[in-house]
């Protein structure tokens, strides 16, 4: 009887173990698309944007409209667009980030449960005169119990610095495209 219930437990484990291995192929394949739309739009747009500044190169008659095309605002207007594309590529990563600890914490509470179900079921059939024996298993049981709490903690932490590292990098990133402001000249020494 023992046997089948823990065959049972472990066949279940093993159904859970892949539904949550699905899920989190289909947030992948669905993160993967979703940046595949978004680098293909951003390819799109900076076709447009080079066919654009071609033309305009193009039709250029003397040094005065080269001098004009050399502005500051199409460096910040390449800027706000970079901008954009990092928002939303960190969109992507964030949602699938989120489902990822969503899939991780759900598992961590059902193998807790899961397992409380298994000891709880083995001790209940425990033969008379073993109850300092069970009693004992039962503490040590609780302790470990703790890993699960422990299992969860890391995992909040690698996922909270997995998102610092994104923003991060993506900081330094849109750093490179920001341009500096110039500095204030006075009076004086204009």
């Amino acid at each position: 009887m023992f046997q089948t219930q823990l065959n049972d437990q472990i066949a279940n484990a093993q159904a859970k173990a892949i539904e949550n291995a699905k899920h989190l192929a289909q947030v992948a394949v669905e993160s993967a698309q979703e940046l595949a739309e978004i680098n293909q739009a951003a390819a799109k747009d900076a076709l447009v944007v080079a066919q654009d500044a071609s033309t305009q190169l193009l039709a250029i008659k003397d040094p005065q409209q080269l001098a004009k095309l050399a502005q500051p605002e199409a460096a910040q207007e390449a800027a706000k667009y970079a901008a954009a594309y990092q928002a939303k590529v960190n969109k992507v990563v964030r949602n699938g980030n989120k489902e990822v600890a969503q899939v991780v914490d759900s598992s961590i509470d059902d193998a807790r449960a899961d397992l409380v179900k298994f000891v709880n079921e083995a001790t209940k059939s425990a033969p008379a005169g073993s109850e300092a024996y069970v009693s004992a298993f039962k503490t040590a049981f609780e302790t470990s119990l703790q890993q699960f709490d422990q299992a969860r903690a890391t995992a909040t932490d690698a996922f909270a610095n997995f998102e610092k590292s994104v923003d991060a990098a993506l900081a330094n990133i849109q750093g490179q495209f920001v341009p500096a402001k110039p500095a204030a000249k006075s009076r004086k020494a204009a």
